[in-house]
C-alpha cells in the first residue's frame, strides 16, 4: 500500500494488537474498516459505547471532496471535518477505511473523551434509553451491548451525583448508618 498523501510505502505496525498501516515519511495512519473503532475502544474502555460511525452522525461532519485516493481500493477519499475540531478525517466510502494524519488519532480520542465528560444529564438519559433498545433489539450482541449499557449507567450516575452533590452526603450517611431492624 502507498500513502495517499506522499505516496511513500506504508509499513505495518500494531496498536494494542491491532495491525495498522503507517507512512514512514508523514506518519499518517490507515485504518481499514472498523479498525479505528477498535483502537478507540482499546485506548479508553469508557469510549466503547460511543459509536464512531462516520455516516451515522452526519451532524458532526462537514464533507469536502478530496484529491487523495484510498490506499486500499484506490477510490477517491472524502475529507470530513469532525465537529468543531481541527481533525480532518479522510474516509473511503467504498471500503470504509479511514486515513488520519500524524497526531490526529490521539486528538480524536481526546475529543471523544472530552465529549464523554461534557454530556448533560439529559444526554445520558437519552443514551441510556437508546442502549436499552439496543439490548432488546440485538440479542446476538447482548454481551457487548450490556457492557455499553453498564458504562452509560455509570456515567449517568456520575452526572446525577455531580449535578446534585447533596445526594453524595445522603448516600454516605445511609451507608454509614444503615437502618437496624
Amino acid at each position: 500500500m502507498k500513502c495517499p498523501k506522499c505516496k511513500a510505502d506504508l509499513f505495518t505496525f500494531s496498536i494494542d494488537g491491532i495491525d495498522l498501516e503507517q507512512c514512514d515519511k508523514c506518519e499518517g495512519i490507515w485504518f481499514s474498516k472498523d479498525e479505528l473503532r477498535k483502537v478507540k475502544d482499546k485506548a479508553d474502555s469508557d469510549l466503547n459505547w460511543l459509536d464512531f460511525e462516520i455516516w451515522k452522525r452526519t451532524d458532526k461532519f462537514k464533507i469536502k471532496s478530496q484529491k487523495y485516493n484510498c490506499p486500499d481500493c484506490n477510490d477517491k477519499l472524502e475529507a470530513l471535518d469532525y465537529d468543531n475540531t481541527n481533525i480532518e478525517i479522510d474516509y473511503c466510502k467504498t471500503c470504509e477505511g479511514v486515513w488520519l494524519d500524524k497526531g490526529e488519532t490521539e486528538k480524536l480520542i481526546e475529543t471523544l473523551e472530552e465529549e464523554l465528560l461534557n454530556k448533560s444529564l439529559g444526554d445520558y438519559v437519552k443514551a441510556t434509553l437508546e442502549e436499552a433498545k439496543e439490548l432488546i433489539n440485538h440479542p446476538k450482541k447482548f454481551i457487548s451491548e450490556w457492557k455499553d449499557f453498564k458504562t452509560i449507567m455509570r456515567f449517568l450516575q456520575y452526572r446525577i451525583l455531580s449535578n446534585n452533590p447533596e445526594l453524595i452526603n445522603k448516600l454516605i450517611s445511609i451507608q454509614n448508618n444503615p437502618l437496624n431492624k
